[in-house]
């Protein structure tokens, strides 16, 4: 359930990229020495009009290995510029970018090559900030157009005090026509510096009138714990699905006490889709839940200046029985927090394998603004597991979508967790509780974009019959919502499809399901909550339905044991 949004991206952190890696055929073009004969061969085309310098060989014979290549690399961008159809120069920094992604490739999935654009993007993404106008926006399609829409504000930010509202159309930025444009470029076009001003023209969604609303832009928090309440009686849930930045540990302890204050006895670390972040605030997380000596992750790399050792130095512990949900899009600085856990018997593992990602990467500045991030070790868990899957065959497609020939089966390595229990290395972290991820149907794909238009023109007061529901702007509480917080019920359903037969049903859909039913009145539930509260209180919708939360809660005797026995397990047992 945690990927129900992903079908309707929205944009507030820019994450991982997927390349897809091609295998060109090889083409090698020879311009010839001024001396050479002539020569036409078979299927050429040529003009006469490029010059060739005479002593390039002769040049070439003075310079070796590195410096022939970087010279090589300059003459071929020269020669893109002044002769390439299309090569005019606006290219180069687009052609320099792909030269160094490429080179990067060839190591590992993971170092990556910065413009000075995205390295600003990725520092303020690990300071938990970034300056924009702190609203979440999406792409939704109607009568087979598809616009930027928003589905809600961050409280107490830029748009939040501006009245954008759930369902604004965004048709312009800054003069800049977006129709048709991804939400990640009107993202792009809406952020910039602090205190800098942002013009957007927007169909307002209850009036349907076109306004333009001038915002200052500001820095907006991005907190690594988007919600932490009671699930159910003695219940806490803690999501941590953003990534670690440097304020994860202070908000952890705070979830923590909170959740103390209202008398859990247990608690869910939900760690799915969480794509890593700093390590250091990750190892902070493991240590509250680990005694003091105990070692959390190890890096080895190259040079014996890159290897660490993380332990923890809590001398008091959290012994709250706990459950760690993962799935496979949990990666690297999170699969150390659920290796360390596992490893030492101290959570149950639930959930899906997780992605399988434990190369280091340092981040290094580069001149003029851009930046790299180099791989430069490896981590592994407390009893020796080495996290990282093989990247050693295949393309990235591959790598990224998890397909099978490209380390997607199970290492044969073995280790014992501080219990005995058997765990294996290599391959991400498998759970201790396997739980399937609840996909959606195709039919439930095609429902998204009614849906989304049906709840807006609720929210709006123009469904005949549920004025009632109108929302006539966000409000800026803390809230956990109750049955009675807009309630769909059959008669809103009858309504929904009497909706989307006026306005053109998708066409896979012939009739409704019941579990269709079910879907889109949770959806409906989702996108009112949204629009009333912010999408953070609407994401309690969709935890009431998960299926791997229904397992995790299944699980928690499991859970009590094990912490009890790694309460009475003596300071200095070893692993095995």
């Amino acid at each position: 359930m945690k990927r129900f949004l992903g079908y309707a991206a929205t944009f507030i952190v820019l994450t991982t990229s997927v390349l897809i890696a091609q295998t060109p055929t090889k083409k090698v073009v020879q311009i010839p020495s001024t001396n050479d004969p002539f020569k036409i061969s078979r299927g050429s085309t040529f003009s006469a009009s490029i010059p060739t310098t005479a002593g390039n060989s002769a040049k070439t014979n003075t310079l070796s290995g590195k410096a022939a290549l970087v010279r090589d690399l300059g003459d071929a961008l020269d020669l893109i510029e002044h002769f390439h159809i299309d090569g005019n120069g606006t290219k180069t920094p687009e052609l320099i970018k792909t030269s160094i992604t490429a080179m990067l490739r060839v190591l590992d999935p993971h170092s990556s090559y910065f413009d000075s654009s995205e390295y600003s993007d990725l520092l303020s993404d690990q300071h938990s900030e970034y300056f924009g106008i702190g609203a979440t926006i999406a792409n939704f399609q109607k009568r087979g157009r598809i616009d930027t829409y928003v589905t809600s504000t961050f409280p107490d930010s830029p748009a939040f005090r501006a009245n954008l509202r759930f369902g604004d159309k965004i048709v312009e930025v800054n003069g800049t026509d977006v129709s048709g444009k991804s939400s990640l470029y009107v993202r792009n076009q809406v952020r910039g510096k602090k205190g800098t001003i942002v013009r957007m023209k927007i169909q307002r969604a209850d009036s349907r009138k076109f306004e333009t609303i001038v915002i200052r832009r500001n820095r907006v928090a991005q907190p690594s714990i988007s919600d932490a309440y009671v699930l159910k009686p003695g219940i806490g849930y803690i999501d941590l699905s953003s990534g670690f930045n440097y304020t994860t540990e202070e908000e952890l302890n705070l979830a923590l006490k909170e959740l103390r204050r209202q008398r859990v006895s247990s608690v869910i670390l939900d760690l799915r889709d969480n794509p890593g972040g700093i390590l250091e605030q990750a190892v902070r997380v493991a240590e509250k839940f680990l005694p003091s000596g105990k070692t959390i992750a190890t890096q080895r790399g190259r040079y014996v200046i890159d290897n660490r050792v993380w332990k923890s130095r809590n001398k008091n512990p959290e012994t709250i029985p706990l459950i760690v949900l993962v799935n496979d899009e949990s990666a690297s600085a999170s699969e150390v927090v659920a290796g360390a856990l596992q490893d030492y018997d101290r959570a149950v593992i639930v959930g899906e394998k997780t992605f399988g990602k434990g190369l280091v990467q340092s981040v290094i500045d580069l001149p003029h603004g851009s930046g790299l991030t180099l791989t430069t070790a490896k981590y592994y868990t407390p009893s020796g597991r080495l996290i990282q899957r093989d990247y050693s065959a295949g393309n990235l497609y591959d790598y990224y979508q998890h397909n099978e020939k490209y380390g997607g089966v199970r290492s044969k390595i073995a280790t014992k967790t501080i219990g005995g229990r058997t765990v294996f290395a290599g391959d991400g972290i498998m759970p201790d509780v396997l739980a399937n991820n609840d996909d959606l149907t195709e039919n439930q794909i095609d429902l998204l974009d009614p849906i989304f238009h049906f709840s807006s023109d609720l929210a709006a007061g123009r469904i005949i019959g549920f004025e009632h529901y109108r929302i006539y702007r966000q409000r800026d509480i803390s809230k956990r919502i109750g049955a009675n917080d807009f309630p769909v019920k059959e008669r809103l359903l009858k309504a929904f499809e009497k909706h989307i037969n006026l306005e053109s049903r998708p066409k896979r859909i012939k009739t409704f399901t019941r579990t269709d039913a079910r879907f889109v009145a949770n959806r409906i539930r989702y996108n009112l909550i949204s629009a009333a509260y912010g999408n953070t209180i609407a994401k309690q919708v969709l935890i009431e339905s998960d299926s791997q939360i229904e397992k995790a809660i299944l699980t928690l005797p499991q859970a009590r044991n094990m912490a009890k026995s790694a309460a009475r397990r003596p300071i200095k047992t070893s692993f095995k």
